[in-house]
């Protein structure tokens, strides 16, 4: 198989063996992968002229074989997950993965499109619902998402409406980041400065919660205010 790692000066290109799955584990056909922050991460920990590491966290693909403990997934299947840096990462033709982390791809996405969710979808569920502690219980509170069209933001903006229900205020620099957070559901798309005093002009009510996705100092002032 194909796949491309990191020495600790550069990227190279190589062949690698096609390890057949043991146990928990599945051999997937990689279609897609995603690039996030974790993939930066893992590339500063590798020291230079060491062995390529095969970096890539989030993938979508196909089952190719799978282990005598796997009972959850057939050859064939359409699978997307968020992977293990402990182990060989994405950015290769074949990747093992341990099937408890993967999920079936939704048929109604693509392979791209789903590579695109993992890691995102984990990072805005924990923080909305690990960190922040929302319940059902939140339903019409208001919850404001500083930095909302990235990624976390928009799958933060979806959890936050179509499981909980709340009222959902974002802020958003360009046009066509408003217009992609109401798609998404926000009810109020603000600019990202002087919130305070866009709270006050529109008479909006002051968030119950606050998810910054930006640099927390930039807006740490603007934060305090509208509470």
């Amino acid at each position: 198989m194909k796949a491309i790692g990191y020495n600790g000066s550069e990227f190279v290109e190589f062949d690698k063996q096609i390890n057949t799955p043991q146990g928990q584990d599945l051999l997937v056909e990689v279609k897609a992968i995603s690039i996030n922050p974790i993939d930066s991460k893992v590339k500063q920990t590798v020291v230079k002229g060491s062995k390529a590491k095969i970096l890539g966290f989030d993938c979508a693909g196909i089952v190719q074989a799978v282990g005598d403990k796997v009972n959850l997934f057939n050859v064939d299947d359409e699978v997307y997950y968020a992977g293990d840096i402990s182990r060989d990462g994405s950015n290769t033709t074949h990747q093992l993965v341990d099937d408890r982390i993967v999920a079936l791809k939704p048929t109604t996405l693509d392979f791209a499109q789903a590579a695109a969710l993992p890691l995102t979808s984990i990072t805005a569920w924990e923080s909305l619902f690990d960190r922040l502690k929302i319940t059902l219980k939140d339903k019409e509170k208001t919850l404001l998402l500083i930095g909302a069209a990235g990624g976390v933001g928009s799958m933060a903006i979806q959890l936050a409406k179509q499981i909980i229900g709340m009222n959902v205020i974002t802020t958003a620099s360009r046009p066509e980041s408003k217009r992609w957070c109401e798609e998404l559901g926000a009810d109020v798309v603000l600019k990202h400065q002087n919130l305070a005093e866009q709270f006050k002009q529109q008479s909006l009510i002051n968030p119950d919660y606050i998810l910054c996705m930006g640099v927390p100092d930039d807006y740490f002032k603007d934060m305090l205010e509208v509470i």
